[in-house]
């Protein structure tokens, strides 16, 4: 059963976007002479003045390598680099123990599955076995994957030999559950999803797809980009075996991810990177490895991104996801109603009835979205264009590219005002208005 979203009501607390903007130094910018309107969250968020402060204030003060030196530096440097775990581990309801730092989540995903890939040729047997796949067996995914999420299981499946399958995706966005049903059994190794579409912003009934992936008895692996910024998150209360987050989607610096994964996945799983700082004893013929995390940590750290990812996290939760997602949903339905409202435009994944995220993608009847992207920007309106690597998806709509808005909790109404009169001009402008 689906659990009831996050309410949106009065109930929920409020959130002050205007008074939020002040702590974001980009958004003071202008863009071709106009005041910035940023409505393209989904790709990077813009990153408040603590977060920043953060990274600068380790990098003059506290640079050092991590577990690797006995001096005060050093030991200083470690305890901000395990303390920045604790906190964005507790962020998404997980222990310090269950949360790898990867340097985003295209590289969790791939993590993933090149330890899949080497527990199928023995690695880390006898407690790998479980999870090691052979020729023949089944990964599932969805129609509605980033690529990040496609294509290591399409790598994967063509090494091991194994078969990979999609749920595909109904006209109005939402995922087949009943296809799903007859997808997922007993030759399913591995159900990935993500949370949250990148294109179609609708939050999916993952609780669903976990219950049916665990009575099959194959490893679920969630893409959490778009749901951890935006909405309130507990992973290890999901069920979810393994999960990925980026770090400059939720307001944190680049090069820096989180892979969360249940306690005795990631002790079962072999590690994928290796080198340095991952082992205990090494001879000239054989290593053993430190237990997770750090068995998945080979090599330098992003030390003081994930310092400044902690910072991000503290900001969150300051502000209060609760009240984030409520401010959020009230973003996305005045974007999505407004957006009907305008001939022309087609809405992907235009559910009724769905938790959502801020994020609306559409076409332009007439006009590419590269051109609808141009002559938004010259109004200082920052969206996204093209495929959102989901090109799988847009070949499921008929099409090569759309426009995708996307807000997070410095957007206003007024920025959504501003974003919709645009788009009411679009199709005159390029003389394709009936």
């Amino acid at each position: 059963m689906t659990p009831a979203p996050p309410s949106t009501s009065a109930d929920a607390p409020a959130l002050d976007a205007a008074a939020l903007r002040a702590d974001f130094p980009l958004l003071d910018e202008r863009v071709n002479d106009q005041p910035l309107v940023y409505l393209d969250s989904a790709a990077t968020s813009q990153k408040p003045r603590a977060v920043i402060d953060a990274e600068v204030d380790f990098l003059s003060r506290t640079n050092a390598a991590v577990h690797r030196g006995a001096h005060t530096l050093a030991a200083e440097a470690t305890d901000a680099f395990e303390d920045a775990r604790e906190t964005v581990a507790g962020f998404v309801g997980a222990a310090p123990e269950q949360l790898v730092w990867t340097s985003g989540a295209t590289a969790g995903i791939n993590l993933v599955a090149y330890a899949l890939g080497n527990a199928a040729i023995g690695r880390g047997a006898p407690a790998s076995a479980p999870y090691a796949l052979r020729a023949g067996d089944e990964i599932v995914i969805t129609e509605s994957e980033h690529h990040a999420n496609l294509i290591p299981w399409q790598e994967l499946a063509a090494r091991m030999g194994a078969v990979l399958r999609h749920i595909p995706v109904h006209e109005d966005g939402t995922l087949d559950m009943a296809a799903a049903a007859d997808l997922i059994g007993e030759r399913t190794r591995v159900v990935s999803f993500p949370h949250v579409s990148n294109v179609l912003g609708i939050v999916n009934p993952v609780d669903e797809l976990i219950a049916r992936a665990k009575d099959a008895g194959a490893l679920t692996v969630m893409d959490a980009c778009q749901s951890a910024p935006h909405l309130p998150l507990d992973l290890p209360a999901l069920g979810v075996d393994l999960a990925v987050f980026s770090g400059h989607k939720m307001l944190g610096p680049y090069a820096i991810g989180g892979l969360y994964g249940r306690a005795e996945v990631l002790e079962a799983l072999p590690p994928f990177l290796t080198g340095g700082s991952m082992i205990t004893t090494v001879t000239l013929d054989e290593a053993d490895y430190l237990p997770p995390p750090q068995k998945f940590e080979a090599g330098t750290q992003p030390v003081s991104q994930a310092v400044a990812l902690a910072e991000a996290v503290r900001y969150l939760e300051g502000v209060g996801m609760p009240a984030v997602h409520a401010h959020e949903t009230r973003l996305e339905a005045h974007m999505r109603e407004g957006l009907r409202q305008i001939p022309g435009i087609r809405l992907l994944g235009d559910a009724e009835g769905v938790d959502r995220v801020a994020l609306c993608a559409f076409d332009v009847d007439g006009v590419h979205a590269h051109d609808a992207g141009q002559f938004l920007d010259a109004r200082g309106i920052a969206v996204r264009v093209g495929h959102h690597c989901a090109q799988p998806l847009h070949r499921r709509f008929g099409m090569t590219a759309s426009v995708r808005a996307s807000a997070a909790l410095y957007n206003t109404a007024d920025d959504v005002d501003v974003f919709l009169d645009a788009v009411s001009g679009i199709r005159s402008f390029f003389g394709v208005a009936s």
